[in-house]
């Protein structure tokens, strides 16, 4: 090969790159006029090289422009601005497109790239055991690493220290890492090594329960779920709903953080109470970001207020604006839950499109290229779910990958399938 055909960056490089952009986002830049991550950097770098080899694929137009005529309209109503649309617009363009270029230059190997994710995934899992170890041995640089990380917390629990690794905080955890989760399960209760060895499996599952997070334990029973329904419908029929409640009522009674979280949720859905400062923090957080959300939408039905619209949405409707109301407004940008902020901000349009994404895109066991392609499907499916339910960014911690490799995996398998008929 001579040095013309050589490659700008080798593919080490570009595996070390991607896994950036996936997953370092607890080290901010610059806060203003945007967040501006160091997992952007991969793709400041490597966008560019992509867009002169690949083009920009159809696809991205037909996802992007009816969100773009939407944004402008509902500008010129006054629901949302120029500045918060084109901030959240750009951003999850490039996200998208990055990732979709990145699943080409990779000539559609889903399996090489989820193998990369799932490595990574076990090296942060080392990393979050070296810190629990380090806690309880009083060695302060190897459990707190706000030394290094300016959008990272410790977070007490658990065995004295929730485990959060290089993520900001232990949901991300939760949420980063649900695929690698689901598929050490699998390799576990299956004794087989796809992706990773037993024992790393051992080592993502150990992270994963560490972290003590209400959402990672509501990924975990979904997890359950599929991999009962995989051993026959009898055997799910029989063992989902003792195993879910037995699951539940352990996390329950062990875990304080999860007991808080689910008392004040219930509290203040039934009771209304927005003025008790006894209720935990993140319950009024999602009640009053539910408020907010569920009020836009009834305004605007069709195709709510427009990307990026849901912060201006807050400050109209929220609850923190009444007198004597719990003063808490976290997460009043991404709505602490994707659904409640495509409610918000895409109304039944958004919503019914991402629930169609969802369904026509999953990959049965039995319709899937093999079995490594249907993991890689309830993986992603799990993460979407996780998403919908907690995390409310459209491109935070690779969202969009798992989007991509969740289409493909049907895509190639409906492909595969079809070609196999005609023959």
């Amino acid at each position: 090969m001579t040095k013309l055909q050589k490659p700008i960056l080798s593919e080490r490089v570009i595996n070390f790159l991607l896994v950036i952009s996936i997953f370092f986002n607890s080290y901010v830049i610059t806060k203003s006029p945007a967040e501006i991550y160091f997992s952007y950097i991969p793709i400041a770098l490597l966008l560019p090289v992509f867009l002169m080899k690949y083009g920009v694929s159809r696809i991205i137009f037909k996802i992007f422009l009816p969100l773009f005529f939407m944004g402008v309209i509902y500008i010129q109503l006054g629901e949302n601005t120029w500045g918060q649309f084109l901030k959240i617009s750009i951003g999850f363009f490039t996200s998208v497109l990055f990732f979709q270029l990145i699943i080409e230059h990779y000539k559609f190997n889903l399996e090489r790239l989820f193998k990369i994710y799932m490595y990574a995934c076990y090296i942060f899992a080392i990393i979050g055991v070296v810190q629990l170890i380090a806690f309880h041995l009083g060695i302060v640089p190897l459990y707190r690493f706000n030394w290094i990380l300016n959008k990272w917390a410790l977070s007490r629990g658990g065995l004295g220290l929730r485990i959060n690794s290089i993520f900001s905080e232990p949901s991300y955890v939760a949420a980063s890492v649900a695929p690698a989760m689901f598929v050490s399960l699998y390799n576990i209760t299956n004794n087989s090594s796809l992706f990773l060895t037993k024992k790393k499996s051992i080592v993502i599952v150990l992270l994963y329960f560490l972290s003590f997070s209400s959402l990672g334990i509501l990924a975990f029973v979904v997890a359950l779920i599929f991999l009962l329904v995989r051993r026959g419908f009898i055997t799910a029929a029989v063992f989902v709903g003792p195993v879910t409640v037995l699951v539940f009522f352990i996390a329950y009674q062990t875990i304080g953080e999860f007991k808080e979280r689910v008392d004040g949720t219930v509290e203040i859905f039934s009771s209304q109470n927005i003025y008790s400062y006894d209720i935990h923090g993140s319950s009024f957080v999602l009640y009053n970001n539910y408020h907010v959300a569920t009020t836009n939408f009834l305004k605007n039905p069709l195709f709510g207020s427009g990307l990026g619209s849901h912060v201006i949405a807050f400050d109209k409707y929220s609850l923190t604006n009444q007198i004597g109301v719990v003063d808490i407004e976290f997460n009043s940008a991404d709505a602490n839950s994707m659904f409640l902020r495509l409610l918000s901000e895409t109304g039944i349009f958004g919503v019914g499109f991402f629930m169609f994404f969802l369904i026509k895109n999953y990959t049965p066991r039995k319709r899937a290229l093999n079995e490594e392609y249907w993991l890689i499907s309830v993986g992603c499916f799990i993460i979407i779910i996780v998403h919908l339910v907690r995390q409310g960014h459209y491109f935070y911690n690779g969202f969009p990958f798992f989007m991509w490799l969740y289409y493909y995996t049907s895509k190639i398998s409906k492909e595969k399938l079809n070609l196999a008929n005609e023959q």
